[in-house]
């Protein structure tokens, strides 16, 4: 409104931009209050009858067409500033209960269990998104250190409640299950149960003995990096990899493969568990990095 003023004592009374005043409120419900707006609107006001003034145009028609303009612009804006600040209060609650479910979702893990340390990170494809349908979680057991590393399929909500299901299921039976056979099992079966059957889930689930000793199931999913204390690197994959969570039922019973690995691994060994958001990154010029089993990672 001030660079309109300064036009209007510029240009004269002959182009008179008393209706241009109206731009002010109109702005303000941007970013302002409502507060801001009904105030932009009586400065637009006062600016008007100034300017009408001095030009010699008060009492005339146009003059009252600029007041009725600037009036109706303020009350749009008003409307348009309180829909902005209701819709900007419930974007923060969202964020909130994103917040809220992705500490519940995806708890800080220990630095270290026993004589494993672990380390996990999760960054999301999408900056408006915190959490998705991938999800990893690591817990003590009678037999040592257990973790899973998943991936449900597809995207939105019905990837975020799969995901919550299978960690359900995973936080209940690894600690107790002396088998790791049955906590892959009880995966299945929360599932079948407690899912709509129209997604399936890729993932690993893994043990690793106080003495070293690594047993891993692998349903469908990229397989981990071994990176031992010499500094050699290799692809940890099963011989008869397994169906993804969700899709066993499809396979004949006879037919089923359990995607099991058995390996030792020694003082120093490191394994990495990622799902195919690292593994089909891409680098800055658009190039694919993605790995290849068959290849040196």
């Amino acid at each position: 409104m001030l660079g309109v003023a300064i036009v209007d004592a510029a240009t004269g009374p002959e182009y008179n931009l008393l209706p241009v005043y109206a731009a002010g409120p109109a702005i303000a419900a941007a970013r302002g209050s409502v507060r801001n707006v009904l105030a932009m609107g009586g400065v637009a006001v006062v600016l008007c009858l100034l300017f009408a003034a001095k030009a010699e145009r008060f009492g005339e028609l146009r003059m009252y067409v600029a007041l009725v303009a600037i009036a109706y612009v303020t009350l749009a804006a008003v409307y348009a500033a309180w829909t902005r600040l209701r819709t900007e209060r419930r974007l923060v609650d969202v964020e909130e209960v994103a917040k809220t479910l992705e500490d519940v979702l995806f708890a800080p893990l220990p630095p270290a269990i026993g004589p494993v340390r672990l380390g996990a990170s999760y960054v999301s494809a999408s900056r408006a998104t915190r959490v998705g349908g991938d999800l990893y979680e690591a817990v003590p057991s009678p037999r040592g250190v257990r973790l899973v590393v998943a991936d449900v399929q597809g995207k939105g909500l019905g990837t975020i409640r799969c995901a919550a299901v299978v960690l359900a299921a995973f936080r209940e039976a690894g600690h107790d299950l002396d088998d790791l056979a049955e906590v892959d099992g009880r995966i299945e079966t929360a599932l079948e149960r407690r899912t709509d059957g129209l997604r399936f889930v890729t993932g690993i689930v893994a043990e690793v003995s106080p003495a070293g000793r690594l047993v891993m199931f692998n349903h469908g999913h990229p397989a981990p990096l071994l990176l031992t204390a010499e500094g050699r690197v290799a692809f940890v994959e099963p011989e008869q990899p397994a169906p993804p969570f969700g899709l066993t039922g499809l396979v004949n019973p006879g037919d089923r493969l359990d995607g099991i690995t058995r390996l030792t691994l020694g003082p120093g060994d490191r394994l990495l568990f990622y799902t195919d958001g690292l593994s089909e990154a891409r680098d800055g010029a658009g190039g694919s990095t993605r790995w290849t089993s068959g290849r040196d990672p």
